[in-house]
């Protein structure tokens, strides 16, 4: 029997970038029903990883930098799950990092499917493969995640844990690549340009 590693507190309780980089290749994972839907993370974003300002970051434009209803989880402990709503339609899976009191968050943008086929097709109504997972709404579509997991903790060992992140080889760095974030509507530079996207180069579940 395949034996996987479930990723400890400590790999989050650092800069959103550091994890947003070591994010790639590792194995998200959802459990329904006893049924395994996992995918390696190909691209992320970091949000919030600095002592200057982020305009880009929830964290920091809500309510002055101070948690609100809504953004309390992003500064809560490192290895929780920040899920949010969007668009008036699509849900967004992040996970918590660096201190408890600050924001600090990773987005996963992009997967690349493994396991629960099938299912993922199922929730994606049927679309082709490539198109599962290559974007965080899809993503979060794919792997039937909702509001009901912020707050999840992605690091409990327990029977009932059905959202985590496995330890799996990690991208090469010379195979990494980095860019400006993504749909960040009218936020002004220089955010908006801060190159905090990293994505497996060439793979073609990155979103377009």
């Amino acid at each position: 029997m395949t034996k996987y590693t479930v990723l400890p507190p400590s790999f989050y309780a650092r800069p959103a970038r550091t994890v947003a980089v070591d994010l790639l290749g590792k194995r998200l994972v959802r459990l329904i029903n006893g049924r395994r839907l996992s995918g390696l993370i190909v691209e992320t974003e970091a949000y919030c990883d600095a002592a200057e300002r982020d305009l880009a970051c929830h964290g920091d434009k809500a309510n002055g930098g101070r948690p609100t209803p809504r953004t309390a989880v992003m500064f809560g402990p490192a290895g929780f799950a920040y899920v949010y709503f969007t668009y008036g339609m699509h849900w967004m899976f992040n996970v918590v990092t660096g201190e408890e009191g600050q924001a600090n968050a990773v987005l996963a943008r992009a997967l690349q499917p493994e396991e629960g086929g099938e299912l993922m097709a199922e929730y994606r109504n049927g679309r082709p493969r490539r198109e599962w997972t290559n974007g965080p709404a899809k993503l979060a579509q794919a792997l039937a995640i909702d509001k009901s997991f912020n707050g999840a903790n992605l690091c409990a060992a327990d029977s009932v844990m059905s959202l985590w992140i496995e330890d799996a080889p990690p991208i090469l760095p010379e195979d990494i690549a980095s860019g400006p974030r993504i749909g960040l509507g009218k936020t002004p530079e220089p955010w908006l340009s801060i190159p905090w996207r990293y994505w497996a180069r060439g793979n073609e579940f990155v979103s377009k």
